[in-house]
């Protein structure tokens, strides 16, 4: 394996030192009405899909450009768009001054300008120190989103993502959880979550799991690149998902944004940021407040969420930031239910002594440096410093009459089950870019490092016997209590990675990258492991010992390819490695639902996807695309068929699983279409759908080979039409997601009052309508909808432990009304 590493660097850095000149395009962009410099105004380069911003000065630059003709687009909140032509023949200079968006401009002209001048439903092949060339990417644009912005809705907010699949919980976007392509949607843990390109999860592979989630009045974009975003940003099947916070105000020394929702079930939303530029120092923070009462009983929740970041320019070359963020949440969990008890109603709660608390605290510092027009540099310290403390009774879901939570219950004949996590881990990842020519022709290399360590522990055992959300630990009243474990998990990564972009010709280009990790995750601890007759009579316990070390060495390699047929048409190609290490929820936890494989081991295989992408004569944007998925050892939890466990379930490595399907997202601009004005009028249909098919192809467990795999709904689909006139705007979209499975076994609903209903079976199909409008009124802006419109009764998941087990029920139709101010 040394050899071929070296070999590979070797190629790298060979490619990256070769180099000739070719022209440069420079200019300025400048307030026309008072002749200022503009900084961070974004010049896209149409023809070259390449996107520079200005610095202080208000300069871009664009370097090694070959003769022909370009159209650049300019684009800055608070400003009209610019867009103009240049031939070049040689060095060159282009020059722009905006003016200021005038009082008439309407917000279907804005977004429609927004769209039609860049290409944003996907990331350019160059990003500051990244590369996307040949990659599935997606971008969801937060200012062009009429949605539910103020309880993070997921359907609404990543309608235009082709087969996402979302758990729904019901408490305003406290958690995103999001999956895709047959990957659990749990806490969104199979992908790596970034925010503003640094890491926010609680233990990036050791417990890859996001209890944080940015606010998305926050946000400016959201990206989403697939599987091949493994060889960049980690191992993780699912690929990358970035929320981007919103920039500073470039023009403005203070800006302040005040947003104000009410909604169904005692629903209230307070969001408030401040922005800004002084000179060479800018800033952006937000505070953000959520409560409600949930559509069940026990179900409220309350949350304080605030960021800040704080940027200087050292220079025109260099700037540094400074990032925090705090949050901090409660919420009552009312648990899960049976088949049989949501299909007499949903609405009602089987737990009230259930509480989940997160208290999360992130910092990054960010280095950006530019050595010259062709080499950037970025550098990223991060660190996180966060609990998760989980308390209540997580046995199978039962009757309210089997388990009353009415005033005359008493808590001391069930002991609450705690857990609390703690996490303690810091990194720091640096990249450097560099754009070079080899045969006359365009490449990018880029080379980047991270070193990431963690310190975690969970502890789990006996609560007190109250209502209360107690989060302390209460062995001496309870101790018999069998669920008990204690454990530390050290985590070290280490990680060199490089991607390297060569152009056969002018419109065929490759990208073969690598990624080499060295990963060791540890456990060190104990549990009590207790057994019972079939009388309930405790038989057998013990405490024992569990220590394991996981060190391993990885090569990842991966290749992409992009041809551009023609400005407006994209084939695009790629295949990557995987992996995915096992976590220590994975390695540990004692749950009274299942049990866990003490040979539990690391996933692995590869993920390929072969697309096509691009707009056809103004009128339609595509990205039509079919992929597939080799999962190795996938875990997942089965019925024990042999010994004294025999009929309980177990989570261990279950097989080798194959997905592929075909993925297709169009939108259709039909005001051009029909010719109508385009100033006055926005219409816009768009499909989203994922058609997958899935096979467990290699098992040794009994009743799996040849299942399908959990988690896929044959048809995921989402649909709908965006409208606007002037600065009304709306959005009505359905989605449909035919019926999948909850595990490997594919088993069907067991018959009412087994001990596994509610737990095991499928999650049928269902769809959802939803309708949200937006009108702006000069600094007001007022924003409404129906969420669920037709009322479908569904849910979404059967959690087998928290917030459950059981049923997690989806929320009934809802209303919000949100009110902004903007000064």
């Amino acid at each position: 394996m040394t050899s071929k590493v070296y070999s590979l660097l070797g190629i790298f850095l060979i490619l990256s030192f070769s180099a000739s000149a070719q022209f440069t395009l420079t200019g300025t962009v400048k307030d026309a009405s008072v002749n200022k410099p503009i900084a961070e105004a974004e010049v896209f380069n149409k023809e070259t899909n390449y996107l520079q911003r200005t610095n202080q000065k208000g300069e871009y630059t664009f370097k090694d450009l070959e003769e022909g003709t370009y159209t650049l687009v300019v684009f800055v909140a608070g400003y009209n768009p610019a867009q103009q032509q240049i031939t070049i023949t040689g060095d060159s200079e282009l020059n722009f001054a905006l003016e200021p968006y005038s009082i008439e401009l309407s917000e279907v002209v804005i977004n429609q300008k927004r769209e039609e001048a860049f290409s944003l439903n996907r990331l350019n092949p160059v990003e500051g120190t990244a590369i996307y060339a040949g990659k599935k990417s997606e971008v969801v644009l937060l200012d062009q989103t009429v949605g539910n912005l103020a309880a993070n809705n997921a359907r609404q907010i990543y309608s235009q993502v082709v087969g996402l699949n979302i758990y729904e919980n019901g408490d305003a976007g406290l958690q995103l959880n999001i999956g895709g392509r047959g990957l659990d949607p749990n806490r969104t843990a199979n992908f790596n979550t970034r925010q503003n390109g640094y890491d926010i999860s609680a233990d990036v592979l050791g417990y890859p799991e996001s209890y944080y989630t940015p606010p998305a009045e926050a946000l400016s974009e959201i990206q989403v690149i697939r599987g091949a975003a493994s060889l960049q940003y980690g191992t993780q099947f699912g690929g990358l998902i970035n929320f981007k916070l919103r920039r500073p105000n470039p023009v403005k020394k203070l800006e302040w944004v005040s947003r104000q929702t009410y909604g169904s079930y005692n629903l209230f939303t307070s969001f408030n940021s401040l922005s800004g530029t002084v000179g060479k120092f800018s800033y952006y923070t937000y505070f953000n407040y959520k409560q409600g009462d949930g559509f069940r009983p026990n179900s409220e929740f309350d949350s304080k969420n605030f960021f800040a970041s704080l940027n200087y320019a050292l220079s025109d070359k260099t700037d540094i930031t400074l990032e925090t963020t705090y949050l901090k949440y409660l919420a009552q969990q009312a648990g899960g239910l049976t088949d049989s008890l949501f299909n007499a109603d949903p609405t009602i709660s089987t737990r009230e002594r259930n509480w989940f608390e997160v208290d999360w605290r992130l910092i990054a510092l960010k280095l950006k440096h530019k050595f010259s027009s062709k080499t950037d540099f970025s550098l990223n310290l991060f660190g996180l410093d966060a609990e998760r403390n989980s308390v209540g009774f997580r046995g199978n879901p039962k009757s309210p009459q089997d388990n009353p939570v009415d005033s005359e219950y008493d808590p001391n004949d069930i002991t609450r089950d705690l857990i609390k996590g703690k996490f303690q881990n810091w990194g720091a990842e640096a990249r450097l870019l560099n754009r070079y020519v080899v045969k006359g022709k365009d490449a990018v290399f880029l080379i980047g490092a991270k070193y990431y360590q963690s310190q975690n522990t969970s502890r789990q055992g006996p609560s007190s016997n109250g209502f209360e959300p107690d989060f302390e630990f209460a062995n001496d009243q309870h101790p018999s209590y069998p669920n008990q474990s204690d454990f530390e998990f050290p985590n070290l990564n280490l990680s060199l990675f490089g991607e390297n972009i060569l152009f056969i010709n002018e419109k065929l280009s490759i990208t073969p990258g690598f990624r080499i990790e060295h990963i060791k995750t540890e456990s060190i601890g104990e549990y009590t492991e207790v057994r019972y007759d079939l009388a309930g009579n405790e038989i057998f316990r013990k405490d024992t010992t569990d220590n394991r070390v996981f060190d391993r060495n990885l090569l990842l390699l991966g290749l992409g390819a992009s041809y551009n047929y023609s400005n407006n048409l994209e084939v695009y190609g790629n295949i990557s490695q995987n992996y995915r290490s096992v976590t220590f929820s994975d390695i540990r936890v004692v749950s009274p639902t299942f049990s866990i494989d003490p040979t539990i081991t690391d996933e692995e295989g590869f993920t390929a996807d072969l697309g096509v992408r691009g707009k056809w004569n103004k009128l339609i944007s595509y990205d039509i695309s079919t992929y597939a998925l080799k999962y190795n050892d996938r875990i997942g939890t089965v019925l024990v068929s042999t010994g004294p466990d025999k009929g309980s379930r177990i989570r261990k490595n279950i097989g080798d699983a194959l997905i592929y399907g075909v993925e297709a997202f169009i939108d259709w601009n039909l005001i051009n279409t029909l010719r109508l004005d385009n100033y006055r009028y926005r219409l816009s249909p768009f499909v989203n759908i994922a058609l997958t098919d899935s096979e467990y192809i290699k098992s040794d467990e009994n009743n799996v080979e040849g299942k399908k795999v959990e988690f896929i709904p044959r048809v995921n689909l989402k649909t709908g039409v965006k409208f606007g006139y002037k600065n009304l705007l709306g959005n009505l979209q359905y989605i449909y997601l035919s019926k999948q499975y909850n595990d490997a076994e594919n088993n069907e609903i067991p018959e009412a009052g087994d001990s596994r209903e509610g737990v095991i079976g499928p999650i049928p199909s269902y769809g959802v309508l939803d309708l949200s409008m937006s009108y702006k009124f000069r600094k007001f802006k007022l924003e409404a909808g129906i969420n669920n419109l037709l009322d479908e009764k569904y849910f979404t998941r059967r959690a087998t432990g928290y917030p459950g087990p059981g049923i997690i029920p989806a929320e009934p139709r809802t209303y919000y009304a949100t009110l902004e101010f903007r000064l």
